[in-house]
C-alpha cells in the first residue's frame, strides 16, 4: 500500500473543502429559489412596504424572480419608502427555554413553567435535579432574548426616529399587545405581514410556518436596514448572510452583542440618556466592522470569504 505524503493529503483536503464551500455558496445564494406563490406574495409584501413595485436588482431577482419590477436607479428611490425590518425573537418557546425572568411576576413564572413541562420535559427534569444558573446571571451573560421594551431602547439609542417605518418579523410575541405597547407607542408606523396582507392573501400560507417565515425573510432581506434581537437565531443569521452577499455594503445589519448590551441595559435607569446612546452606538459600531469570515463560522451567515464572495487583485 502506497502512503500519501502528509502535506499532499492536507493540500487535497484543503482543495476539496474549498470546492465544497464554493458549491454550498452557489447553491444557497444562486440556485435555491422560492416557489412562485411565495415569490408573488413576497413581491406584494415588499411593494406595500416600499410604496412601489420592487426594483429589479440581483437581490430582488433572486428573491422574487420575474415578480420583481424593472430596474430603477437607487438614487431615484422615494425617501419615504424606506423601512427598517426587525426580527423580534420573543415567542413563548424562546422565552420559556431561556429560563430567564421578564418582570411578569408569579403569573409569568407559573405560565412558563407549565409550558416547559409540556414542550421541554427534559429541561424541566434538568431543572429539578440540577442547580442551574439564576435568571439574573443568565441576563448578565447575555443569554436572555431581548424583550420588545429593550429592543425599542436600542433602536431609539441608535437614532431611529418616531416616523421610521418598521416591519416586525416573527411569530406571535409572548405577552401580546401589552408587551408590544412600548415599541408601538414610540414607533406608530409599525407593520407585520398580517397587517400588510389581507386574510385571503395569507390564507394559502396559514398552516405552514416555514412558508410564513419565507415571507418574513423576503421582507427582511429587502429592507433598507435590518436589526436582530437574537444574534444566535438561524433566521436572522441567514438574512444577515444574504444581505452581506447581495448588499454591496449598502444593506446594513444591526447585530448587537447581547452580553455587552445587557450590561448597558442594567444601568439604563441610573445613567443619562446621552450616555446610554453613546454606549449603545459604540457597541453597534463594533459589530459592524468589516472582516473576512472567521474560521468555522457558517458560510451562509458570513459569506465574505474567497470561497464565496470572490476577490480580484488589480
Amino acid at each position: 500500500m502506497t502512503r500519501v505524503p502528509t502535506h499532499k493529503r492536507y493540500n487535497e483536503e484543503a482543495i476539496t473543502m474549498f470546492v465544497c464551500q464554493r458549491l454550498r455558496c452557489r447553491c444557497n445564494f444562486h440556485a435555491l429559489r422560492f416557489v412562485h406563490k411565495i415569490q408573488e406574495t413576497g413581491a406584494l409584501l415588499v411593494e406595500r412596504l416600499q410604496g412601489h413595485m420592487p426594483h429589479l436588482s440581483p437581490l430582488q431577482d433572486n428573491l422574487l424572480g420575474h415578480f420583481a419590477g424593472k430596474s430603477i436607479p437607487s438614487g431615484n428611490r422615494n425617501e419615504s419608502s424606506k423601512y427598517l425590518a426587525v426580527h423580534l425573537r420573543f415567542e413563548i418557546d424562546m422565552v420559556a427555554y431561556s429560563m430567564c425572568y421578564f418582570g411578569g411576576g408569579k403569573d409569568e413564572e407559573e405560565e412558563l413553567e407549565m409550558y416547559r413541562q409540556i414542550h421541554f420535559p427534559v429541561l424541566t427534569e434538568i431543572k429539578r435535579t440540577t442547580k442551574l444558573p439564576s435568571a439574573a446571571f443568565l441576563r448578565s451573560e447575555g443569554k436572555c432574548p431581548l424583550a420588545p421594551e429593550e429592543a425599542v431602547l436600542m433602536l431609539a439609542a441608535i437614532g431611529f426616529k418616531r416616523r421610521t417605518s418598521i416591519y416586525i418579523a416573527g411569530a406571535e410575541i409572548y405577552g401580546g399587545r401589552h408587551r408590544m405597547a412600548a415599541i408601538s407607542r414610540l414607533y406608530p408606523a409599525l407593520v407585520t405581514k398580517e397587517t400588510l396582507l389581507s386574510p385571503s392573501e395569507l390564507e394559502p400560507f396559514r398552516n405552514f410556518s416555514s412558508q410564513l417565515a419565507a415571507l418574513d425573510f423576503i421582507a427582511c432581506a429587502s429592507a433598507d436596514a435590518f436589526a436582530m434581537t437574537d444574534p444566535g437565531s438561524q433566521f436572522s443569521s441567514l438574512v444577515q448572510g444574504y444581505r452581506m452577499y447581495y448588499g454591496g455594503g449598502d444593506l446594513p445589519t444591526l447585530r448587537p452583542n447581547k452580553r455587552r448590551l445587557a450590561s448597558i441595559l442594567v444601568k439604563n435607569a441610573t445613567i443619562e440618556w446621552k450616555e446610554f446612546e453613546t454606549r449603545v452606538n459604540k457597541l453597534i459600531q463594533q459589530t459592524k466592522q468589516v472582516h473576512e469570515r472567521p474560521i468555522a463560522r457558517s458560510i451562509f451567515r458570513h459569506p465574505r470569504c474567497p470561497e464565496c464572495m470572490c476577490r480580484t487583485d488589480n
